[in-house]
């Protein structure tokens, strides 16, 4: 299936993703800390990024359009993951470039099928 990079600085929704993409059969690829995503990007070369927007130190819109300046970043799928979920709070995400977005909490059945729409 997909490679997936998965960007969350809380541990519990780290594991929480990557339980559910596995079971999934996705290779999952954590990172618990938003300043190695363009590293990891080039490194890992995944098709999707989850990544959250509310992280320490830098946020994921700051990620997100780093990583779209990158040349691997032009056309890697993203997907924002928030527990800010008014519509403002979406629109703007899908302004920065995401390519979908998804409010916490959700579950494992919410999370493979927002996977699905963008990485089959």
């Amino acid at each position: 299936m997909a490679r997936i990079l998965t960007v969350d600085d809380s541990p519990a929704d780290l594991k929480l993703m990557e339980t559910a993409l596995r079971s999934a059969r996705h290779t999952v690829i954590p990172l618990g800390d938003p300043t190695g995503v363009e590293g990891a990007v080039e490194r890992e070369q995944p098709d999707l990024l989850l990544l959250d927007v509310v992280m320490p130190g830098r946020n994921g819109y700051d990620v997100l359009r780093a990583v779209r300046r990158a040349p691997r970043g032009k056309a890697l799928k993203v997907i924002l993951v928030s527990s800010k979920g008014q519509d403002t709070d979406v629109k703007w995400g899908l302004r920065q470039g995401a390519d979908d977005y998804l409010v916490k909490p959700y579950t494992p059945e919410q999370l493979l099928a927002v996977v699905a729409r963008h990485v089959g």
